[in-house]
């Protein structure tokens, strides 16, 4: 779905609105996977992984503003 390149270039919002989308989505998975109405299972997989990328560039981002922030004081 998501290459780690295309998370890389969208804003902090964009990326805060599609963890959110893709959180709903995996609420949803889960809910098909119990009731055994999951058409394909290997997208559980791909969307936790994406969620997993999507926090690494939030958490790359917030640790490089802290460290240029220590820089600057």
């Amino acid at each position: 779905m998501a290459a780690k390149d295309d998370l890389k270039v969208q804003t902090d919002d964009q990326l805060q609105v599609q963890l959110g989308d893709l959180k709903r989505e995996q609420f949803n998975l889960r809910f098909q996977s119990a009731t055994n109405q999951l058409e394909k299972p290997s997208r559980v997989r791909e969307v936790r992984r994406t969620i997993a990328r999507i926090k690494t560039v939030q958490n790359q981002r917030a640790r490089a503003a802290q460290q240029s922030a220590a820089a600057k004081a």
